[in-house]
Formats: C-alpha cells, structure tokens, sequence
C-alpha cells in the first residue's frame, strides 16, 4: 500500500483534487497514515473499472518483489475448489452460479463481479475449445483475498458459449487473484496445462477432485523445470 494522492493522479491522469473528491464522494479506496492517504493497487483497479474510470496500461504494472513468490497452479486449484453440477441454461445463468460458489470474502459484490465478466463475454467469448472456458477480463479483476484462487466448475447442462470451435461448453475455470501479476501468472499457466492430455482427459471426464489435483501437481512440477514451460496461448 505505497500510493499516494500524487501517484494515483499520475496514474489516472487526473488532478490531485480528482482523487481528493473521488474519495469523498465517489469512495475512492483509501487509507489514512500518519495524516496522509494511502492506496492499494488492487482496490485501486477495482474501483476504476467498477467507476468506469479509464485505466491505463500503468496501473497493471505491478513492482516486482523477489520476497513474493508466484502462485503455483495445483495451490491455486485447492484454495479455489472444485465444484460438480453447476446449473444454468445459458452463459448470464451459469456465469451466476459460479460466481454465487466463488471462495470470495462477504463484502466482495459478487454481482459487480458477474457483471465484470459478462461485460467481457460481451466483447469476446472466452471460450477456448473442446468444451472449456475461462471467464476473465481483460483487465484482470483482483479482490481483497489472502492468496490466488482458481476455481473448476462442471456444468450440470453443456451451453452455448461463442467458442472459437463452436462446441458447447461444460468446463469452466475463474481466476480470482490479490495481485495482476499472480493473475496472468496464473491463467498463462491453465493454459499451458489444459495441453497435458493426461490433466485435459481428467478434466473432459469430470475426475474427482482428489485425482485432478494430484494430475495437477504433477503438470505443475514439469513447469518448474528448464523448457517445461509453454506460450499463454491465445486466451487474452
């Protein structure tokens, strides 16, 4: 939490006195320090695209500390959960329900949130073939959480998606993470491992939790490795 007033209006490209209004009248995020404010990145770009405040491409930029190591994807998965039997008949329906299982704290709009990624269905779907998606935004939404989630739903009913292959899909995977940069982290990583056959067959044929994780964990290791790494694909 090192922003100050100074910096967010940089930031934004908006006055000092923006910001000072926004938090009187517009609950701007802000914490008060020694008699000054401070701000968190993540509440920062949350509230910017909840306020339809233009964000630019700065705010995303995140300092990098070697202190804060990246989210291995199996964690991710743990802490998020899996989840059977989904329900819903269409995309606004299902994207609901998974948002109602989300692992969030109380005071996250989990409406806010449905709306966020269905205003990003809405430009592009994010479907990615063979039944799966992976709703996100192209912002990536980070909330007040202890540590990255991924969250697995399987769909009771396979819907309609827009997928590039045109297969309806059953699979969805939400990414919900304290920081962009454990987010594309993240979601670079689902992709890389939805191209291991033995974790995708699991996934296309609903495994238990027990044996996707353990599946998981094993994809997971083979990324630490030198060259076990692939491309992000085209999920943006």
């Amino acid at each position: 939490m090192q922003l100050t007033v100074r910096n967010v209006a940089e930031l934004l490209n908006v006055s000092e006195k923006s910001i000072y209004r926004w938090i009187n009248e517009g609950g701007l995020p802000a914490y008060r320090i020694s008699g000054q404010y401070r701000f968190n990145r993540a509440e920062l770009l949350e509230w910017a695209t909840r306020n339809r405040v233009n964000v630019p491409p700065q705010v995303l930029s995140e300092p990098v500390k070697e202190s804060d190591p990246l989210p291995d994807l199996a964690e991710a998965l743990q802490a998020g959960g899996i989840f059977y039997r989904i329900g819903g008949r269409d995309k606004e329906s299902v994207l609901r329900s998974v948002v109602e299982v989300l692992r969030v704290p109380d005071e996250v709009d989990r409406e806010f949130l449905l709306q966020v990624l269905l205003a990003r269905e809405a430009l592009e779907s994010t479907g990615i073939g063979d039944g799966v998606a992976v709703p996100h935004t192209r912002n990536p939404i980070v909330l007040h959480v202890p540590k990255p989630m991924v969250t697995l739903c399987f769909l009771e009913n396979p819907i309609e998606f827009g997928a590039l292959d045109g297969k309806p899909v059953h699979v969805l995977f939400t990414l919900i993470s304290p920081t962009v940069r454990a987010h594309l982290h993240l979601l670079s990583r689902l992709v890389f491992a939805l191209r291991d056959s033995e974790f995708k067959s699991w996934i296309q044929r609903e495994g238990s939790r027990e044996v996707i994780l353990e599946v998981l964990r094993r994809v997971s290791q083979g990324m630490k490795k030198p060259g076990g790494e692939g491309s992000t694909g085209g999920v943006e």
